[in-house]
């Protein structure tokens, strides 16, 4: 399998020969790097044109004429991409040396799958590893607590779990994710993740394949939290895997919310409706399933409690 990567780049002088040298010195090299840069007015340029001297045939770097953003930035980037296997790469983190030999025999080894996304390491501006707990880890403490969990069910009814620093996929799906959304609140990480988990073609590993840089001028963050028992519970209740009652209050909460974000997607979405309706229709019966479950254990509590209803704005519990 021939690998593409697909780099974004702005104002990323600081941190970007980190990523790029994590990139060349995988133990699988890479055939393609695509970067396109959305205008740096910091050293980006210089640095990336030095790469391309060095690797005349492996480098193909375009310079935006206006700012398109990361998200289409992102889609420009893919589009270019020649090759079986495309990787997607930010411009702060670090590839452990061994992600697309992982990766690729992942891909060999289950062809059924065409999107792939794994967990990660915390760093901080230094390079430092942070002990934290992360959205990541959701599928290892689910499967620890329910030998039935699916890592699709978390991107289907709960949230999100795969950031764009880790997806990688084949080729042949793009179809179904290009173009992506023009929606600010829509990022394609999110996209791309959905797309696959409807079609069932989507893959999380749990090895940890990156370094994931914290800073302060990172665009997206807030996915990791102190490594203690009180972090740990605020996970579990936040993808329903505790019932008790804050625990059953934040799942109903989240399922409301993911609802009416498969609103937004089957607006998106048009040609796969029958999924997403599906979908939805599953979210429904399990919001239902845990309103239930929450009034008969809770039943003084409930009473009193606000909860958004899947169909209508608010409703009260009784």
């Amino acid at each position: 399998m021939k690998t593409s990567v697909a780099v974004c780049t702005y104002n990323g002088e600081k941190f970007l020969e980190k990523q790029i040298d994590s990139i060349l010195n995988q133990t699988h090299p890479v055939d393609e790097i695509i970067v396109c840069d959305d205008g740096s007015t910091d050293a980006t340029v210089e640095i990336l044109n030095s790469y391309k001297e060095k690797y005349p045939e492996l480098f193909q770097i375009y310079i935006n004429e206006k700012n398109l953003r990361s998200v289409k930035n992102f889609e420009k980037a893919i589009s270019l991409c020649t090759h079986e296997i495309i990787f997607l790469s930010d411009q702060d983190d670090i590839w452990i040396e061994n992600k697309v030999e992982k990766y690729l025999n992942y891909f060999e080894n289950h062809p059924e799958i065409e999107v792939i996304a794994s967990n990660g390491f915390g760093i901080d501006e230094y390079g430092k590893k942070i002990d934290a707990y992360s959205f990541w880890d959701i599928p290892k403490i689910s499967e620890d607590i329910s030998e039935n969990y699916k890592v699709r069910d978390t991107l289907l009814k709960v949230t999100n779990i795969a950031t764009g620093a880790s997806l990688c996929m084949r080729k042949s799906f793009l179809e179904n994710v290009i173009p992506f959304p023009n929606q600010i609140t829509l990022h394609h990480d999110e996209w791309i993740a959905f797309v696959a988990s409807l079609l069932d073609k989507f893959e999380f590993l749990p090895e940890k394949l990156f370094y994931y840089r914290i800073h302060a001028h990172q665009q997206i963050g807030g996915v990791f939290f102190e490594k203690n028992e009180k972090s740990l519970l605020f996970l579990k209740r936040t993808f329903g895997l505790v019932q008790d009652f804050k625990g059953l209050s934040k799942y109903i909460r989240r399922l409301c919310e993911i609802y009416y974000r498969n609103c937004l997607y089957l607006e998106l979405q048009p040609h796969h409706h029958q999924l997403i309706e599906k979908n939805m229709n599953e979210i429904e019966a399990l919001y239902k399933e845990k309103v239930d479950l929450l009034k008969r254990k809770f039943p003084i509590r409930s009473k009193f409690l606000f909860l958004t209803d899947v169909k209508n704005k608010r409703k009260i519990v009784r």
